[in-house]
């Protein structure tokens, strides 16, 4: 990705179609606002993965080739598919990091051993749901391998700290919510899951196809905090009502958080034993200093309790553990 990255900055076709529409795109073009460069990567990938141009596919990964010929042929896909492109840059990249399971199977035993009850889980920005679906998955640690007998795949993060229950809670139902919802089932849905996978990493190919093969949970479209709204009113009893979010609140407009916080907590405060509320969040907390990744934080109701869990890799390739 580096080198594909660098070469597109040094030649990149801007008297193109392509170069021409990014030319009309304002303020920043990186990671923080339209990621135009990531949008340029993971087209490319899409016409590698669905075959539709062998040439490319041929000096991509697991192929190492010199800057001259990956120029050649990139710059060769970008003009032989351009009509692509022009369609693939119109949205935004969308990836599901399926290694952040990691993170909500240990956390959500952590839930599963204050209530004993079944679990109804909600995710805000679920994108394609494969974060959903975690009590499929195998989580093996140094001492401790927790999971369903058939497990869809595992999950070995870099483990630091005391290991986490063993309990694996039961899902009794399951919902995400996202602006753009994707179908992994739907094999165009799960071209861009996987195409915005960086092409030299193919073990995060293979666990996001593998997620993929048992996704059932259903994804609405739309706001995340009025769907949130509707779900708390919903929540039946005898359940923990589980709202899950990772690496998604944080995108959310300070007004949208604010109006998502208090509707949780104004839910929690009405919470009983019957019908518990736990809101466990993986996200960025502005902590620059030493500690990096997101921060693992869940909050119980009844009774407001909040455990700081530790911390976790962006992308789950390591979590360090800090909870009693």
């Amino acid at each position: 990705m580096g080198q594909l990255l660098d070469l597109l900055s040094d030649s990149w076709p801007g008297d193109s179609a392509l170069g021409r529409k990014f030319d009309d795109f304002t303020g920043d073009i990186g990671p923080a606002g339209h990621s135009l460069p990531l949008r340029t990567a993971g087209g490319l990938h899409a016409l590698v993965l669905s075959g539709k141009a062998p040439g490319l596919a041929a000096v991509y990964p697991p192929a190492r080739v010199d800057n001259d010929t990956l120029r050649a042929a990139v710059l060769e896909a970008l003009h032989q598919h351009e009509v692509f492109m022009l369609d693939w840059t119109e949205s935004p990249p969308q990836t599901n990091e399926v290694r952040r399971s990691a993170a909500l199977i240990a956390a959500a035993s952590v839930a599963a051993n204050c209530f004993n009850l079944p679990f109804w889980v909600s995710e805000a920005g679920a994108s394609g749901g494969l974060n959903l679906m975690w009590d499929h998955y195998e989580l093996a640690l140094p001492g401790q391998v927790t999971g369903p007998d058939a497990p869809a795949l595992t999950l070995s993060p870099d483990w630091e700290g005391p290991l986490p229950p063993a309990r694996r809670p039961v899902i009794a139902r399951r919902a995400g919510v996202d602006l753009n919802p994707l179908n992994p089932q739907r094999a165009d849905d799960l071209l861009r899951l996987t195409a915005y996978l960086w092409p030299d990493q193919p073990e995060r190919l293979a666990l996001t196809r593998a997620a993929a093969s048992v996704m059932t949970a259903g994804i609405d479209r739309g706001d995340a905090i009025d769907w949130l709204a509707k779900r708390l009113k919903t929540a039946p009893m005898g359940h923990v009502h589980l709202i899950q979010h990772t690496v998604a609140w944080q995108y959310f407009p300070k007004a949208a958080q604010d109006r998502g916080r208090t509707l949780i907590e104004t839910a929690g405060a009405s919470a009983t034993p019957e019908r518990p509320i736990a809101w466990l969040a993986m996200e960025s907390d502005g902590d620059t200093k030493g500690a990096v990744g997101a921060a693992l934080t869940l909050r119980l109701w009844p009774g407001d309790v909040t455990l700081e869990l530790g911390r976790a890799d962006f992308h789950g390739r390591w979590i360090r553990w800090q909870a009693p």
